[in-house]
């Protein structure tokens, strides 16, 4: 797992073994903030062992940008913490997210000491503030990758931890294109001096302008390429000519996950605009 100093107080994680997930911390003086856990518990285990045995302060509160397993399925590892999220990740981890790890275990054993803990603290409109230190936390709805995602802001540092609102390759099938549209193009007016991405590197100030059209341009170009076809028989056919380097991503983002996000984004907006 890789781990970075990103400022003062603030740290960022990023997996080795699965989709390049991130999640991060942000330490106070007497506790610390969590933000997204791991999809592998020995990950998440990590970090709790970083924060408890070099940082010496316990995390009180973990917060999570989204219900996806890859970044909620750690809190439990965290007990006596409280859990923050958006009403509805809330609710999606209790509808989808209790029988999906049932399932999940039987598949993977790594699972067995896993379990669902439901955020105790949620919010639905607006934002949310916590204080952390001389850190101020804002939290505020991002969706277009699902429709309870929220990002986190480190006020005073310009530290956007985007969640999976923004990505290398933006993922819509849970989610939205306009909505993921809006989020960006709400990110990019935060005057940010980096973006932690729900999974991938870090962008800094000088790239995030960058990053923001190349995201912007795949969704619409996606979409845009999705109408043309919806009508026609052969639709589903069509979609393997709508290439994701034409549509202006590389395929080597996410350690080669890229063409598979990309087509399933393809297959989603088809379903959508057929019906």
């Amino acid at each position: 797992m890789h781990r970075e100093r990103v400022s003062e107080n603030v740290y960022w994680f990023q997996s080795e073994v699965y989709a390049q997930v991130t999640a991060g911390i942000v330490v106070g003086p007497q506790w610390a903030v969590v933000i997204d856990t791991l999809a592998l518990p020995d990950e998440t285990l990590t970090i709790r062992e970083f924060i408890e045995h070099e940082l010496s302060v316990p995390v009180r509160y973990v917060i999570n940008t989204h219900y996806h397993a890859d970044h909620s399925w750690g809190n439990c590892f965290f007990p006596g913490a409280t859990v923050i999220a958006h009403a509805r990740c809330r609710a999606l981890l209790e509808e989808r997210g209790i029988p999906s790890l049932e399932s999940a275990k039987k598949q993977n054993p790594t699972l067995r000491q896993v379990k669902i803990v439901l955020p105790q603290m949620t919010f639905l409109d607006g934002d949310l503030t916590l204080r952390v230190g001389k850190k101020n936390l804002i939290l505020s709805p991002a969706f277009g990758h699902s429709d309870d995602g929220i990002s986190v802001l480190v006020e005073e540092d310009r530290i956007l931890f985007a969640g999976d609102s923004f990505i290398p390759v933006p993922h819509v099938v849970d989610g939205d294109v306009d909505d993921n549209i809006a989020s960006i193009r709400h990110i990019a007016k935060l005057g940010l001096e980096n973006i932690v991405q729900g999974h991938g590197d870090i962008i800094l100030r000088g790239e995030i302008d960058a990053a923001v059209k190349e995201n912007i341009h795949y969704l619409n170009a996606i979409k845009k390429s999705v109408r043309a076809i919806a009508r026609k028989k052969n639709a589903a056919e069509l979609l393997e000519e709508i290439r994701l380097e034409d549509c202006g991503k590389s395929r080597v983002y996410l350690g080669g996950l890229a063409e598979t996000l990309h087509q399933s984004n393809l297959k989603a907006l088809l379903y959508r605009m057929s019906q």
